[in-house]
């Protein structure tokens, strides 16, 4: 549990720094990635047609929202923490900050729950704990490469 929490952690900080410089390289690596995705789902829950037709379109919209909050609220928070004034924050401050945070994680996790909600008219209990599983592989191959890459391998 920890793990993923420090890997969604990581993620969304890489994504926010890729937004942050969102330039058509970015853009570009982001399609690459999407795509890299998207193939990587569709084996790994071997989809029906049918199921294909009603998945993609609700897993759209919820990458895009999820990606939408992040963005908008996330942003302002990770801006302050690397800000000079971040160490001068007063505690009345800094709660209201922590406030807010919780006050986003509890509206993404209102978005997975929905989410969740709604595919289960659209895939099997199995496929959707296989979806949680592939997303979770698909990220930490995605940490692997990075890192790879980073150190030279």
């Amino acid at each position: 549990m920890k793990t993923s929490k420090i890997l969604l952690l990581i993620i969304a900080l890489i994504s926010l720094n890729a937004i942050a410089q969102d330039g058509p390289f970015i853009r570009k690596k982001k399609e690459q990635i999407k795509s890299l995705k998207v193939a990587f789902i569709t084996s790994e829950l071997s989809l029906t047609p049918d199921e294909a037709s009603k998945f993609w379109p609700l897993f759209n919209a919820f990458e895009d929202k999820q990606q939408e909050i992040k963005t908008q609220k996330l942003k302002g928070y990770f801006n302050r923490m690397d800000d000079d004034s971040f160490d001068k924050l007063s505690d009345k401050d800094a709660a209201a900050l922590l406030n807010q945070m919780e006050s986003n994680e509890d509206e993404l996790y209102q978005l997975k729950k929905k989410f969740v909600g709604s595919l289960k008219g659209v895939i099997s209990p199995i496929k959707i704990l296989k979806l949680k599983k592939a997303e979770e592989n698909f990220n930490r191959k995605l940490l692997q490469q990075y890192r790879d890459r980073k150190l030279g391998k």
